[in-house]
Parts: C-alpha cells; sequence; structure tokens
C-alpha cells in the first residue's frame, strides 16, 4: 500500500538525516491526514496517488512563480520536492499513449462529435487518474473529436 511505503520511506530518510526528502514526506503525510479529516475515512490508493498529482500541480506552479520571480534558491527548493513526490506517482502516460486511450474510449461510447466529450471524459479519466494532466487529456479527446 502506498501508506506504508511512504511511512517506510519518511523512516529511511530520517535515519539518513535527508532533510528535504523528510520535509516532502511530512507535507504529502500531513495533507494525507487533512483529506482523511475532511472526508471521514482513511484514503484508498487511488486518492492517495490523485492527492499527489494535485500536489505536484501545485508545485509545478509554484516554479513557473518562482521563476518568473527571480527566486531560483526557491526554484531548486521546490524540484527537490517534486522529485520525491514523482517517486510515488505512477508512470507518466505519453501524448501517444493517451491519444490511444481517448480513441478506444470514442470507439467503445461510440462518440460522435464535441457533444459527447463528456461520455468520452468519464471512460478516459479512471484511466488516466494520477498518470497525465487532466488538461492534457481533455485537450487530446476535444482534437480527437474534432
Amino acid at each position: 500500500m502506498l501508506r506504508e511505503t511512504i511511512d517506510a520511506d519518511l523512516k529511511k530518510a530520517m535515519l539518513a538525516k535527508d532533510q528535504p526528502t523528510v520535509i516532502t514526506l511530512r507535507n504529502i503525510k500531513s495533507a494525507m491526514k487533512n483529506k482523511e479529516i475532511d472526508t471521514h475515512k482513511p484514503l484508498e490508493d487511488a486518492e492517495i496517488t490523485q492527492l499527489l498529482a494535485t500536489l505536484k500541480k501545485k508545485g509545478e506552479e509554484s516554479v513557473t512563480q518562482y521563476k518568473a520571480g527571480g527566486r531560483e534558491d526557491l526554484v531548486e527548493k521546490e524540484q527537490i520536492e517534486l522529485a520525491v513526490i514523482a517517486r510515488y506517482l505512477p508512470k507518466q502516460l505519453t501524448p501517444d499513449e493517451i491519444d490511444g486511450l481517448v480513441k478506444e474510449a470514442i470507439a467503445s461510447t461510440g462518440a460522435a462529435g464535441a457533444k459527447d466529450m463528456g461520455k468520452v471524459m468519464k471512460v478516459v479519466q479512471p484511466q488516466t487518474s494520477g498518470r497525465a494532466d487532466g488538461k492534457l487529456v481533455s485537450e487530446r479527446v476535444k482534437a480527437l473529436l474534432a
């Protein structure tokens, strides 16, 4: 289970005195705990993966902002955290793999045009969750339905 892997890696990082990893893993555990409090139930692996994808996206946005502000010290810190988060995310899909999944979904739903985008997204989203940016998937669905 993903939670146990994160806990074990946190212990290893603490023993190795790897502060950036310790801080990042503690932030992940904190986000998981907050989500559990909000939902009133323990998180499943899929929910943890979704949470990690959200943290990754926020980190990437922060990197963009820090670069624009000329804060290279914060860019480096954020990139280290992103590397730690990426360890726990599934392998990211390539654009060709996304297109393949979208084409399968279009065929299985019988989608004919842009009005059927919702049907296709309903099929594709569970397959790409945590493995591809939702905005990119949406753009590919729109392009392939056009």
